[in-house]
This record gives structure tokens, C-alpha cells and sequence, in this order.
């Protein structure tokens, strides 16, 4: 791993990165295209779990897509709710199952509007979280 500088402009690369994968995911769900929340969202919050390792240890994040693994990798999982928990561990998958096309049919019709609207709902909140909790200056 690569030392890196804790204020430095590789965790604001990280945040600006999940911004744009939350927005993108909001314009999926404006489009109608649901298969692809779930995949953003997974998106944002892997970036952000990458912003706090960065600020945290000060270090290149590790190469991996696992949400709870980066928390525990961000020494932070252990200050989350079981709601934040629970959310990492539904996002999870998505990151794998929306690029395949055996998965893509049954993805298809579990992400309805309203699910999809919570899902960003509770991506949003659990973001904010890590601003106030691990990425303060």
C-alpha cells in the first residue's frame, strides 16, 4: 500500500467519486432504469468507505468491492448501527449481480420504484453519517 496524504486530494477524488455515483443513481430512478440504483448506490458507499481509510490510516485503500470488509478495513465498522450494517450487507451483492445477465431478470423485478427510492433513501443517510463521523477535519 501507498502512504498518501490524510487531507489530501485523493480523499476528495473518493467523495466527489460517491457524489456523482449517488446523482447517477437518482437520475436511474428518474429514467426508470431500477436495475442500476442499487448497483450506484453500492458504488457511492464503496467510495466513500474508501474516502474513510484514506483520512483514517492514510493509506492507498485496498483493491476490494466488499462494503463490510472495507468498514472493518476503515476500522470503523465497530461505530456502526445494525441498520448500517444491514444496509452494507444488501448492497453488497448488487455490485456483482447487476453485471451479469443471470441475475439481471430477477434483479429486474424485485427493484420497484418504491424499493429503489428507499435504497437511495438510506444510501444518502448512511453518507451523510460518514461525513459527520468519520471524515471531519
Amino acid at each position: 500500500m501507498i502512504l498518501v496524504e490524510k487531507n489530501s486530494k485523493t480523499i476528495k477524488h473518493w467523495i466527489e467519486s460517491a457524489e456523482y455515483d449517488l446523482e447517477s443513481a437518482r437520475v436511474m430512478l428518474n429514467g426508470g432504469r431500477f436495475l442500476y440504483v442499487g448497483f450506484l448506490c453500492h458504488l457511492a458507499v464503496e467510495k466513500m468507505l474508501k474516502a474513510c481509510y484514506v483520512k483514517i490510516k492514510g493509506l492507498t485503500p485496498p483493491y476490494i468491492h466488499k462494503l463490510r470488509e472495507l468498514a472493518r478495513e476503515a476500522e470503523i465498522f465497530g461505530m456502526l448501527s445494525d441498520d448500517q450494517k444491514t444496509l452494507l450487507e444488501q448492497l453488497d451483492p448488487l455490485n456483482i449481480q447487476a453485471r451479469y445477465p443471470q441475475y439481471k431478470d430477477k434483479l429486474s423485478k424485485d427493484f420497484t420504484l418504491k424499493k429503489c427510492q428507499f435504497i437511495i433513501s438510506r444510501t444518502e443517510e448512511f453518507i451523510e453519517w460518514l461525513r459527520q463521523n468519520s471524515l471531519k477535519s
